[in-house]
């Protein structure tokens, strides 16, 4: 037989250097065009939907890392001072206690005060809650009515007193020197005398004559002790306004405390 003709017989062969489009390169390749679509709506236009676009990337990277790393607390009342001003924006670390560490005496903290300092939460609506929120991001409002900063006295199994005979908070039967309260403030003007459960921590103002604290729910539900797992984190700086920028380093006070059981008047009785 004549070899063209043999030749000529057979199929033709694709001569294409690239293989023929499957379902699955073609699916990346619809992808890629929506993304790179979506990419050049993002970035071309005008410069106001630029403008518009950087804008929402920065609130939600905001509102990112104020949900889960550090959180703008506006100081609403004048509770805590001399240490925190009404109006004082306090960054709050709410890393501190997620790697195992846990509330010390003496810390300024953030707490959720539901079952504890207030039984029921207040309604919201919708509207209201997504406004709160984002302003609260920035300091502008205080995150919720269920919010409190108070500062740490008692932790798991403390016996917390007030007062000795010489009107001193003691704890675990030794007494505290509290440098930071108010100027003219005692420590308490209300007796009590109280053993703090594992797991909640007892807190209180540092200014002590304009403070609703751990002392002013004894006999509520929960008693005013604060569950840890209500904390949402550790006041460690003043970021507001620019002339009282400073970090809030840890007080001494409590340097000397002996552990729950150790001092001569722990494990007493409830108050």
């Amino acid at each position: 037989m004549d070899t063209d003709a043999q030749l000529a017989s057979l199929p033709e062969r694709d001569r294409s250097p690239e293989p023929a489009e499957g379902t699955e390169q073609g699916s990346r390749s619809a992808r890629f065009s929506r993304l790179s679509a979506a990419w050049g709506w993002l970035t071309g236009g005008g410069p106001l939907r630029r403008a518009g676009v950087l804008l929402s990337f920065c609130l939600v990277s905001l509102l990112l890392v104020s949900g889960y790393v550090v959180q703008p607390f506006l100081i609403p009342s004048g509770s805590m001072e001399k240490t925190l001003q009404v109006g004082d924006r306090v960054l709050v670390n709410k890393l501190a206690y997620s790697f195992g560490d846990a509330p010390r005496r003496g810390d300024v903290i953030v707490f959720d005060g539901t079952d504890s300092f207030v039984q029921e939460r207040p309604e919201e609506n919708a509207v209201t809650t997504v406004i709160r929120k984002g302003a609260a991001a920035v300091g502008l409002m205080r995150p919720s009515e269920t919010d409190y900063i108070k500062r740490v006295v008692g932790v798991g199994g403390d016996r917390v007193r007030c007062c000795d005979k010489w009107g001193r908070l003691e704890i675990n039967g030794r007494p505290v020197l509290e440098e930071y309260l108010y100027p003219g403030d005692v420590p308490s003007q209300v007796p009590f005398d109280v053993v703090v459960p594992e797991g909640k921590l007892w807190v209180m103002g540092d200014h002590r004559s304009d403070s609703r604290d751990s002392r002013d729910h004894l006999g509520e539900p929960g008693g005013g002790m604060v569950p840890v797992g209500r904390v949402i984190g550790r006041a460690d700086w003043i970021g507001w306004p620019l002339g009282r920028m400073t970090s809030l380093g840890r007080t001494g006070a409590f340097a000397d405390v002996p552990g729950p059981g150790q001092g001569h008047g722990g494990g007493g009785p409830h108050g």
